[in-house]
């Protein structure tokens, strides 16, 4: 549907989020222009520079690594329909993998490629290490989340909502499902997110895609860098409709020009815009928002100080991960839960020979703690412990170890995040403005669609001197 007015609408930082309102704003009809400070697109889910490591043959084996070892679900539905929107074939882009929480040794939970809820009944049936008791304290829990429309009280975390389960249950399947979904830890996580997030990965209705359908529950490991795979294309789609993608432009502040906005660079050239998304990690909008409202009227300022105080709350949590090579080394499936315990930071390790990188493993630790010197130290040696009959003849070195300090907000019970509009015809979006999910990629696209909506249905405020 074309709007009937036509927007020149920017859309500042080209994360997925960004990525995700560009693409609605110019379907909607109006004009774009995508801003990043970065060469390169895609936010905190991105590819980094090349890499070299180590081959049995002593040469050097080039890759490109992305920030991070990032994971989708086949529950992501408005993230593989934006992938849809755009001609990507998400199943030549990723690896679909059914849900699998089992370590090296087959203790834990895993959901066979069967229709619901017969893959979960069948996954309980199977699962090693759990007793029956265990089992059916699941399954009555299930039921009573199932009852309550996986719904609880925003103050509780999931330590709060899990408590009933079993010991083991608790620790092989929900705890290593907060932990990476929301990355936080359970005695302070959201219950509700929490929920939300079972429910659609467990619960919800599969997508339909020719030829066959992603599992809710399945796993999509990315077999290119996730730049090549969305944002990349993304831009080519965009430019292609005519919109402007303007890379390495770093925007430091925003001002109400009578109705519109002007954004200001670090060289003093100003753009005006009809509307403006907001679409940078919160940190970087608060301090581009906190500049502008030194100078901005007092009602523009006003909102600016209520749009800052909210977003001031937000915490933050880490994410590393320890890329490794092993010559001649494979896991035994491509992704294997791990047994984090103090001084054996990882949670999951991703066997990259699954999708190309034959030797590469990404060892992932989810509110992480530590530098960057620990940590390579602690994951090696968690590796050759727990690991050790994986390991190639050579041993194990590190090759890259990403640490994202800011990864994500802290997704604790209770949190009150930042809403979307800012000013009028100034909206921010990102995961952290998209409440009932937590920080991922499917919250970031869902808040740049809505951002998108937004800026359908605009109002305005009058000018005060």
């Amino acid at each position: 549907m074309v709007s009937s007015s036509v927007k020149h609408v920017a859309v500042v930082g080209a994360g997925w989020a960004g990525i995700a309102a560009a693409v609605d704003v110019c379907r909607n009809g109006h004009r774009v222009t995508l801003i990043e400070s970065s060469r390169t697109l895609g936010g905190r889910a991105r590819a980094l520079p090349r890499r070299a490591h180590p081959n049995p043959a002593g040469e050097d084996a080039w890759m490109t690594l992305d920030n991070g070892q990032h994971v989708l679900l086949g529950g992501y539905a408005q993230t593989l329909r934006l992938m849809d929107a755009l001609g990507i074939d998400a199943e030549t882009s990723f690896l679909r993998l059914p849900l699998d929480l089992r370590d090296v040794q087959g203790l834990g939970l895993y959901l066979p490629d069967q229709p619901k809820p017969w893959n979960l009944l069948a996954g309980l049936a199977m699962a090693r290490g759990w007793t029956l008791s265990d089992k059916r304290a699941l399954l009555d829990q299930m039921r009573t989340w199932r009852k309550s429309g996986f719904l609880c009280a925003p103050g509780r975390s999931v330590a709060d909502v899990c408590s009933a389960l079993p010991t083991v249950v608790r620790q092989t399947l929900t705890e290593p499902l907060c932990v990476s979904a929301l990355n936080t830890l359970s005695f302070k996580a959201s219950g509700q997110v929490f929920l939300r997030v079972l429910h659609d990965a467990l619960m919800g209705e599969p997508r339909r895609r020719a030829p066959k359908a992603f599992a809710t529950s399945d796993v999509l490991l990315p077999r290119r860098d996730l730049s090549q795979i969305m944002p990349e294309q993304a831009a080519r789609w965009l430019e292609w409709r005519g919109a402007q993608v303007l890379r390495q432009h770093r925007i430091e502040r925003v001002s109400w020009n009578a109705g519109r906005w002007d954004l200001e660079d670090g060289h003093g050239e100003r753009l005006t815009f009809d509307a403006v998304v907001w679409a940078t990690a919160p940190e970087h909008a608060l301090q581009v928002i906190r500049h502008s409202a030194e100078t901005a009227p007092p009602n523009v300022a006003a909102h600016f100080a209520r749009w800052c105080a909210a977003t001031e709350k937000l915490r933050y949590e880490s994410i590393a991960t320890v890329y490794t090579y092993s010559a001649e080394a494979s896991l035994p499936r491509p992704l294997l839960r791990l047994n984090h315990a103090p001084g054996a930071p990882a949670q999951f390790v991703v066997d990259r020979g699954a999708v190309g990188d034959p030797g590469l493993w990404a060892f992932v630790i989810s509110a992480a703690r530590g530098e960057k010197a620990t940590l390579e130290f602690q994951v090696l040696n968690q590796a050759r412990t727990e690991l050790a009959d994986q390991l190639g003849p050579q041993g194990i070195v590190a090759v890259q170890t990403v640490i994202e300090k800011r990864a994500t907000f802290a997704c604790t019970a209770g949190l009150k995040r930042p809403g979307p509009r800012i000013a009028p015809g100034l909206l921010a979006c990102g995961d952290y403005t998209y409440a009932p999910y937590p920080a991922t990629l499917e919250g970031a696209v869902r808040s740049g669609q809505m951002a998108a909506m937004a800026v359908e249905d605009m109002g305005g405020f009058k000018w005060k001197e």
